[in-house]
Formats: structure tokens, sequence, C-alpha cells
């Protein structure tokens, strides 16, 4: 018996070689040789991190170090991806289990008895039964069913991909986190640097509303000189205070971010920097690695490619080896001696015949599923370039935009010294000073938009390249997703 057994399990241990369905490649995508919009053209500021530091550390800013680091230890959006990611290992391990047997142990004591006819019939005589008697029995049981065709293999492959998928996916709103943080922090200061721009405007206002006052009182010009100098005030004050809303709305959405609540957090108001450090795009080819969001289509392809495999398996006989081993006896303090001794060993198979086409309905379904997860790959790969070259294009002609308007500024502040000057001669009306400072403050604050535009798409730059994300840490043990648990306090 011992030999029938050990070669039924080689036997099925040989045929759990195989796996049915078609083996994982990944499909081709169009990848450039090089980017478009990065030729010919060098940053003004390129950067990288420093060794070992956080993609955001080229701004070298200390308040944006610390907020960053607040993402992964608070951020309730990226806790909900971090548990979607461990519940997607969960499921492998799930999977695995299926490799192995279930093993079990029962134990039983019965005392039975009862009542019996003496004779057949209605008119039989009801005497006592034998005696109650016991039974007791203490069996191991075991039950496994063989990879025979792979269905689990492809089942713990395709479980497999999925969690790398959610590690990329973590990856992918991890980053995206980070330079929403950046880009709302980016904004905050530019609504600082506008309001420190409209203090210097509001001050240069009040001091021609004197000028003009002066001057009415010496009988040199008109009441309207006056009220069109206290009007100009008046509106620059207003846009002053109309900054506050803005700057409030971005403190407040990054308290979100960093998970604290708006009451009990404040940042102070600080000077913008003046660089826009640019991370280098480098080779195309390497985009489908580094770009989070692409690798995670690419996992989801890999895990629509197994599930063919599964589908196919069902066409195939399924093998269930069952086993028991155990005692049983009527007495108990004989239970465990050799007499008692029970076992038994079997399989059992199963195919279906006649399902009307439902298994064959499966596997179109899967390989349709496999031919979208496909599209939706290639998509990702185009949308990735598009990001790229987008964010590329603006750097590059925002760079020569800000050259222009820094001197369109500088030329317009001359216009405003050079109109006061004349005013107070007597050369000109006020009315020409009026519209030169309105077209001073209009100048200065597209230059500051222009700034504000340039450093956004520096962090969206950042973030279409991957933010320094590696598609090689993918189910790693010191891979993002596992740090990321740890500094959570998992």
């Amino acid at each position: 018996m011992k030999s029938h057994l050990a070669a039924s399990v080689s036997c099925a241990l040989l045929l759990t070689g195989c796996a049915v369905g078609p083996n994982y490649h990944r499909p081709e995508a169009p990848v450039p040789a090089q980017f478009k919009e990065a030729e010919g053209w060098k940053p003004a500021a390129p950067a990288e991190p420093a060794s070992a530091s956080p993609w955001w550390s080229v701004y070298n800013d200390p308040v944006l170090d610390e907020l960053e680091r607040q993402i992964d230890i608070s951020n309730q959006t990226l806790k909900a991806s971090e548990a979607a990611w461990r519940e997607s290992r969960a499921l492998v391990s799930q999977a695995r289990a299926a490799y192995l047997p279930t093993v079990g142990v029962t134990a039983d004591a019965t005392r039975s008895g009862g009542r019996a006819n003496s004779s057949g019939g209605t008119g039989g005589v009801v005497v006592p039964a034998a005696h109650p008697y016991n039974t007791f029995a203490v069996e191991g049981t075991a039950s496994w069913a063989p990879d025979v065709w792979g269905k689990i293999r492809r089942t713990v492959e395709a479980q497999l991909a999925n969690a790398q998928a959610s590690e990329a996916e973590l990856a992918a709103a991890r980053l995206s986190a980070q330079a929403a943080l950046a880009t709302d922090y980016i904004d905050l200061r530019v609504a600082d640097e506008t309001r420190k721009l409209l203090d210097e405007t509001v001050a240069a206002y009040q001091r021609s509303l004197q000028i003009t006052q002066n001057q009415y009182k010496v009988g040199i010009v008109a009441k309207a000189d006056v009220i069109t100098a206290q009007t100009q005030l008046g509106g620059a004050q207003s846009q002053r205070l109309a900054v506050g809303v803005t700057r409030a709305t971005l403190e407040h959405a990054i308290a979100v971010l960093v998970g604290r609540a708006p009451a009990d957090f404040a940042i102070a108001p600080a000077p913008f920097g003046a660089s826009v450090p640019v991370a280098p795009a480098g080779v195309p080819s390497t985009l489908l690695e580094r770009n989070p969001t692409v690798a995670a289509a690419e996992r989801n392809m890999a895990a629509a490619n197994a599930q063919i495999g599964v589908a196919i398996a069902a066409y195939f006989p399924a093998l269930t080896l069952s086993g028991l081993a155990g005692f049983a006896s009527n007495q108990a303090s004989e239970l465990f001696k050799a007499p008692s001794e029970v076992w038994s060993f079997g399989g059992n198979a199963t195919m279906t015949l006649f399902d009307f086409g439902l298994r064959s309905a499966q596997v179109r379904q899967a390989r349709a599923t496999y031919d979208q997860a496909v599209a939706n790959y290639r998509q990702a790969v185009l949308v990735a370039f598009q990001q790229v070259e987008d964010q590329l294009a603006t750097l590059r002609i925002l760079e020569a935009e800000y050259a222009v308007q820094d001197e369109t500024v500088k030329s317009a502040n001359e216009a405003v010294r050079l109109a006061l000057n004349e005013y107070k001669a007597g050369v000109v009306s006020y009315t020409t000073v009026v519209t030169a400072q309105a077209t001073a403050l209009a100048a200065s604050q597209s230059l500051l938009n222009i700034r504000q535009s340039r450093m956004n798409a520096s962090v969206a730059l950042v973030q279409a390249l991957g933010g320094g994300w590696e598609a090689a840490s993918l189910g790693t043990p010191g891979g993002a997703a596992a740090q990321l648990a740890q500094g959570a306090g998992r």
C-alpha cells in the first residue's frame, strides 16, 4: 500500500510541472528614441536630489522638506492605498496556501444505547437492548488537490502581479500626494510674494496720494487727481485683502495633505525661491520603469494574462487526494494501542463534460480582459510620454517668457519713475501716472505668475518622471511600499 501511495504522490508531483495558458511576455509599446521637447534645450538650473535624498530636496526649502516627510506618516488617502496593498499581499499568501495539503485532526467520544423489538410486526414485545456502549476515536485527516494543470500556479501568478500593481498604484498615490503638497506649497509662497508686492504697491500709491494732496492744497492740480489716487489706492488695498483668501485656502489644503486639522496648522510667511530646479529627463526608454502608473498598467496586464490560464484549466479534470490515519476503540484505555489503528487513502477526480459553452465563454472573457489590459498599458505609456513632453515644452517656453517679462517689469518701473517726476514738474496729467503704475503692477504680477508656472511645471515634470521611483523595487523587502508600511507604524 505504501508503495502505491508513493507512486500516486510522485505522479501527481510530476504533473504539477505543467501549467496551461500562455506564458507572459510584455508586449511592445511605442517608445521614442529621445524626448522631442528636450532636444537642443538645456534647463537654466538642472538639478538632482542629493544622494539618498527625496526628490523635493532640489527645491532647497527646509519647510517643504518637513511637510513632505509628514505625507508618509499622516496622509489618510495614502494610508488607504497602503492598506489596499497589504490586502493584495494577503491574497497572494492565500493563493500560495493552495499548493499544500490541508491537515486536520478530530477527536470523538460517543456513548450509545437504545431499545429494540423482540420480534417483527406491530405486536412485538419491547425488551431492553444490550448494555450501552462507548466509542472513542482520534483521527488525523489530510486533503490535497495537486496543481496538475497549473491552475494554482496561474492563480498565484495573477495575485502576485495584482499585488505588484497595487504597490505601483501606492507609489503613484504617494507621488501624487507629494506633488500636490509641493504645488500647494509653491502656490502659497506665491501668495506670500503677491502680498509683499501689493504691500509695496500700496505704499507707493499712498506716496502718490500724498503728492496729489499736496499739489491740490497749493492749487496746482484738480480735486479729480486726488480722487483718482484714492481710488487707485483702494483698489490695491482690496487686492491685498483678497490674497488672504487664497493663502488661507492653500494652507488648509496643505494641512489635510499632512493629516492635520486646519485649525491646528499654520505656515509662517517666507520668501519664494527664485531658481527653478529642473530634474533631468533622461532616456525615454527608462520612463517605462520609472513611472509608477505605467508599471501598474504593466502588472495588471500580467495578471490578466495569468487569468487566461486559470480559465483554460477548467477544461481539465480536478484531482483531489485524501487520507485518514488514527485510532478507534470501544474502550478509552485501548485507544492508542496497535489493534485500534485505522487508516484510509483515496483519490477523487471530477470533470465537467457538458456546460453549454460556459468554460469557452470564460476563456474568451479572460482573453478579452487581457487585450483590454494591453491597450490600457500602451495608452498609459503614451500618456506618460505626453506628460513629460508637455512639461519640457512648458519649462522651455516659460523660461524664455520669463526673460522677456523681466525686462518688461524693469521698463514699466522706469516708466513709473519718469511719469511721477514729470507729474511733479507739471508736464503730464495724473492719468499718465495712474496708467504707468497700473501697467507696472500688472507686469510684476505677470512675472510672478510665470515664476509660479515654472515651479509648478518642474514639480509636474518630476511627477511624470516618477520622482526617483524604480519598478525594480516592486515586491522587494526594502521597497517603497514596505518602507511606507513601517513609517505608518504597521
